[in-house]
């Protein structure tokens, strides 16, 4: 079936992340059922959406969706999994978190996690399938929250500006700071600034 197909069946979950280039914070992903009696007007990748625009919007899919949940891997997990593997952990809890399951799955992206119904992967579908529009809203407007949040628990990264992204600021804030408990040691920056940090400790004359 075509996606036309698929996006005329009832009951069909949205689902995205956001969060994988970051070098501190978790990777959040959402699922989203709309309600074709409630649409909801302008919906698209929310990259392309400002700040105000995708608070808006996520407001109103929280009013208006059949449903949405959230799932979340934390560092530690993306650490552990890798990133690709806390990705899909993240999407696979946040469908099924769902209150109402959904009949079919379509997952942003070339592939798809685990899930106890058909899924089907589809390439930039944040900007084609609304349901996945929504579900990177609602994932994005979290995890720029939850780095807001992180900003004040960690100060001296600039979390809350750049969101963890390797942003020159966040880069040089590591090499004088170091790795906070939020960063993800497995990430080759990351990694460095540690190992610089141990050597400076391990040879204190330098």
């Amino acid at each position: 079936m075509d996606l036309e197909g698929l996006l005329g069946m009832p009951g069909v979950a949205g689902v995205d992340e956001v969060g994988r280039g970051p070098l501190a914070g978790p990777v959040v992903a959402a699922a989203v059922i709309l309600d074709p009696e409630l649409p909801i007007d302008g919906l698209k990748d929310s990259k392309k959406l400002g700040v105000a625009r995708r608070e808006a919007l996520d407001e109103a899919i929280r009013v208006r969706a059949v449903a949405w949940a959230l799932g979340i891997c934390t560092p530690l997990e993306i650490d552990r999994l890798n990133i690709l593997q806390a990705s899909l952990l993240a999407m696979q809890r946040a469908v099924d978190a769902l209150a109402v399951r959904p009949e079919l799955a379509l997952v942003d992206g070339n592939r798809c996690p685990r899930l106890a119904m058909p899924a089907h992967p589809v390439i930039r579908g944040d900007s084609l399938v609304p349901a996945i529009s929504a579900a990177s809203i609602v994932a994005k407007v979290h995890r720029d929250r939850l780095m807001t949040d992180l900003d004040g628990d960690h100060p001296g990264y600039g979390l809350a500006a750049h969101k963890g992204y390797p942003t020159p600021v966040h880069l040089a804030a590591l090499e004088r700071l170091g790795p906070s408990a939020c960063h993800r040691t497995s990430f080759a920056p990351v990694r460095r600034a540690l190992e610089a940090r141990q050597c400076r400790i391990d040879l204190p004359g330098l």
